[in-house]
């Protein structure tokens, strides 16, 4: 390294307001250092130690991107400068290198250490100093409050769609529930009836196992059409008001929706003899309570489903990093945003079967899932056609998240994933849904977020590696 003169510094646009004496103190303070082409001044990701100000040649300015260097700059002109550029903040944040400064031809740099040029700008420029200082933690902890409130936002919207998905099966369930018992205690009382009447045991054993093979059968009876539902009640109707049994309409359609007819009706007669109108009765109460068993089943199950959907969403029983199926996340996310979709929305997914688990944060994968269907629901204005694919390309798992939208503004597309940046209202969006999912993907995945769009076709291709060569 070898000593700058104080006026070549001054030449330099970098320092050409400052007075004879503070070039003099930066030419004390620092060296000139000479790199060959290729050479790195400095590396991304080490100490920052040095600020570097170009004399002669030229540099390029390049920063790892998804596995992949990436050159931001290149120029030849005196006074660029890189390295430790944020010095003058000092150690409330750790000072490395956020890019790597590398010479692509013969060059010669000024070399001025970290902790000099953060006393200078310190003592020189103090107003400067504070609003640099302003800037930066400001810009990071609205960062920070507005990332806390999208997820807080978005775990609301979550929640209120399981309490209302959950709401419809329990609300059945407990309707169910407080019928059975009203038919269960009839149904005894009925039974009650046939035998205060003279059914002798032989009969009454006989009605009952006749109850049994008509309800199993009834279990396996397919679904009709209203008018043929219609139709066979009439038919049934007609058949207990032949036979003199009371309150034959109010019978039929309890019959007709278990299964009965005409042939099992006469079945019913032959064993109840003289009390068919109490068989029946009884008969018509003990189905319903099939029925309403049935419904009650149906219920809890949906209510199993959609809590297991819920963890399968929020992974809490799961360690943080693992192999994940992605159609179960993908899943799991669409039965949480279920209310959101709407009717006009069709949805349509198409995952690859022999795509293997993905090394993940599954439930991290799980919030890019979400804020990626959300903004396809809004771009849709809540009538198209949502689609999502999975599938395998070498090494890495895709997975298409597609709208029918309006699509992208062509001048937007460089924008997408800038924080705060948004095509939303004043009011509607932060700007940061777009970029905690790069954010997800890219820097915690090592992997990649591409979109390409026009009227009607809009699509975010996310790509995750299938093999974990990093450390979580």
């Amino acid at each position: 390294m070898t000593e700058v003169a104080p006026a070549r510094l001054g030449e330099l646009f970098l320092f050409e307001d400052l007075d004879e004496r503070k070039l003099a103190w930066l030419a004390e303070h620092g060296a000139v250092r000479s790199y060959a082409e290729g050479e790195s001044a400095c590396v991304q990701g080490e100490p920052a130690e040095f600020l570097f100000v170009l004399l002669d040649g030229s540099v390029s300015m390049v920063q790892m991107v998804r596995g992949h260097e990436a050159e931001l700059t290149r120029s030849s002109q005196p006074g660029v400068y890189g390295g430790a550029v944020q010095a003058y903040i000092g150690d409330r944040i750790e000072q490395r290198y956020q890019h790597t400064l590398r010479a692509v031809r013969p060059s010669t740099m000024f070399v001025l250490p970290a902790r000099k040029f953060a006393m200078a700008v310190r003592k020189w420029f103090p107003m400067a100093t504070h609003l640099l200082e302003g800037v930066f933690f400001g810009m990071n902890n609205a960062r920070r409050i507005v990332d806390q409130r999208e997820r807080l936002t978005a775990l609301g919207t979550l929640t209120a769609g399981l309490t209302h998905e959950l709401n419809n099966p329990a609300a059945a369930a407990s309707r169910a529930s407080a019928e059975l018992g009203e038919r269960l205690g009839s149904a005894q009382r009925r039974l009650g009836e046939l035998a205060a009447g003279g059914v002798d045991c032989e009969r009454i054993a006989a009605i009952v196992s006749l109850r049994e093979r008509l309800a199993g059968s009834a279990a396996c009876k397919v679904a009709r059409d209203p008018i043929a539902v219609s139709d066979a009640e009439d038919e049934i109707g007609a058949w207990l008001d032949e036979h003199d049994v009371p309150d034959a309409w109010d019978l039929a359609p309890e019959l007709v929706a278990a299964g009965i007819g005409p042939a099992e009706a006469e079945q019913v007669a032959a064993a109840a003899g003289d009390r068919l109108p109490a068989a029946m009765a009884w008969l018509a109460e003990v189905l319903e309570v099939a029925q309403l068993q049935a419904e009650i089943a149906e219920a809890t199950g949906r209510i199993s489903a959609l809590l297991e959907s819920a963890r399968q969403y929020s992974q809490l029983d799961r360690a943080p990093y693992q192999p994940a199926d992605l159609g179960s996340l993908l899943d799991s996310t669409l039965t949480m945003l279920h209310r959101k979709i709407g009717p006009k929305v069709t949805v349509r997914t198409s995952y690859d079967p022999d795509l293997p688990p993905v090394p993940a944060f599954a439930a991290e994968l799980n919030q890019v899932w979400t804020n990626l269907i959300v903004n396809a629901l809004y771009a849709m204005e809540g009538a198209g056609t949502l689609t999502i694919t999975t599938a395998r390309d070498g090494d890495t798992a895709v997975v298409v998240v597609g709208d029918t939208g309006a699509g992208v503004a062509e001048e937007d597309m460089d924008r997408l994933f800038t924080p705060f940046f948004t095509t939303k209202p004043v009011g509607q969006g932060t700007g940061l849904g777009l970029d905690i999912s790069w954010r997800i993907v890219v820097d915690r995945h090592g992997g990649d977020i591409r979109v390409t769009s026009r009227p009607g076709d809009t699509r975010f291709e996310v790509r995750l590696p299938l093999t974990a060569d990093r450390t979580p």
